[in-house]
């Protein structure tokens, strides 16, 4: 292996998209047990890698020199070769402050709250210390600040930061504090990047506060490991686009609009030109429940919408695909934040006379579909990032998605 990231687990991990972003040379996942940790980093058969849970303290040991970053934080991310000597660093604690300064949020005089006391929480810490934070608190289950006392005695608060796995794929919509009761919050910060918006920032948006999610952290601290690796510069702007690149990869399409605008079948054109699996929720709730007429019938609409709400949330969360919701699907607060939590969402449009209603229990009658789409069009036109009027041809239409997606993707929610 010539470059890597070491790790217990990395099913999910976004590096090796990320290091494909600055440059040619060979990047692998490696994941290690712990048992083999020691013989691994003896053998020392790689040029650098990167560390992730649990060994960034681990390796230490095993290295000839140790930055003073790392000395300080007391965990290394970053292992590379001067010579003979195998260097530890902590691209973290950077990759951090430049996630920080891009959110425009500033820790000068804060009273700042740092939720967990792993090796992320360290960096955060350093990151307060650097920033001139006037106060900083570690959270814990069972340390000095627990998260019961936060509530008693520390909403006053500044600014949040999480840095737990709490909210994380596949445990996602979960939040590790309620940031409503928060009166003075100027800034939210959490360390995730798998969801793209946790709860916690989906809060923090709904609220209007400033935020920042781990994406541009992860990127950005790859970016200097990158440059260690190769011993010499990168541009700076490498790490936009592999930021837009992840997203571009990661992020679902998720198509919102009225019943027979056309959701499915453009959705299926659209996953073929992006080579991604296409989801039809209607269709999953139909492969476990039956037709939807029959369930309107047997059940009646709110037992479809339970199920809808299970195929959302099941859906919702993961990554990389194409999903045609159903007509209804925003009319719920929990779908939409299931949505847009890892999604660019499209709102596929067409004059109310051309919808189609076979088969469509709501959709009965053009007064019907009129009052529906009435009250459904501010719901889709709010958590919609681009729209599309389908009046062209399949393949046009498709083409017009998938360029409407990359363009959406490419920005980020507020």
């Amino acid at each position: 292996m010539e470059f890597g990231l070491i790790g217990e687990k990395l099913g999910h991990s976004y590096s090796l998209l990320i290091h494909q972003a600055f440059g040619d040379y060979d990047y692998q996942l490696c994941p290690v047990r712990r048992e083999d940790l020691p013989a691994f980093m003896e053998k020392r058969s790689f040029r650098g890698i990167n560390v992730t849970i649990p060994y960034k303290t681990d390796v230490l040991p095993y290295c000839d020199q140790v930055s003073d970053t790392v000395k300080a934080i007391g965990c290394a991310n970053t292992l590379f070769f001067r010579g003979s000597k195998l260097c530890a660093e902590n691209t973290d604690l950077k990759g951090f402050l430049f996630m920080l300064d891009r959110a425009g949020i500033s820790l000068v005089g804060k009273k700042v709250l740092i939720l967990g006391s792993g090796g992320t929480s360290l960096t955060a810490r350093a990151a307060c210390r650097e920033r001139g934070a006037r106060e900083c608190l570690a959270v814990s289950r069972k340390g000095p600040v627990t998260y019961e006392a936060v509530y008693e005695s520390h909403l006053d608060a500044d600014v949040v930061i999480n840095a737990t796995p709490v909210g994380m794929y596949p445990n996602n919509l979960v939040s590790p504090v309620d940031i409503k009761r928060f009166s003075h919050l100027c800034g939210v910060v959490d360390v995730i990047y798998n969801p793209a918006r946790t709860a916690l920032l989906l809060d923090a948006g709904e609220a209007g506060i400033p935020c920042a999610g781990g994406l541009w952290m992860l990127a950005a601290q790859g970016w200097y490991a990158a440059q260690l690796f190769l011993d010499r510069e990168i541009p700076r702007d490498r790490i936009d686009f592999a930021v837009r690149s992840v997203r571009r990869a990661c992020l679902n399409l998720i198509l919102i609009g009225m019943p027979g605008s056309g959701k499915t079948s453009l959705g299926r054109a659209a996953a073929e030109k992006l080579g991604r699996p296409f989801v039809d929720l209607d269709q999953e709730i139909e492969k476990r429940h039956g037709p939807i007429p029959d369930i309107f019938k047997q059940y009646g609409e709110a037992k479809f919408r339970e199920w809808e709400t299970e195929a959302v949330l099941e859906f919702g969360k993961q990554s990389g695909l194409v999903i045609s919701t159903g007509g209804g699907a925003v009319t719920r607060g929990d779908n939409v934040r299931a949505l847009c939590q890892n999604g660019v969402i499209g709102w596929i449009r067409r004059p109310v006379t051309e919808l189609s209603t076979e088969g469509r229990p709501l959709s009965q009658g053009l007064e019907a579909l009129q009052k529906m789409e009435e009250e459904r069009a501010p719901l889709y036109a709010a958590c919609a990032d681009f729209s599309l009027e389908n009046r062209d041809t399949l393949e046009a239409g498709a083409q017009k998605l998938t360029e409407g997606f990359y363009e959406a993707a490419d920005r980020e929610r507020p």
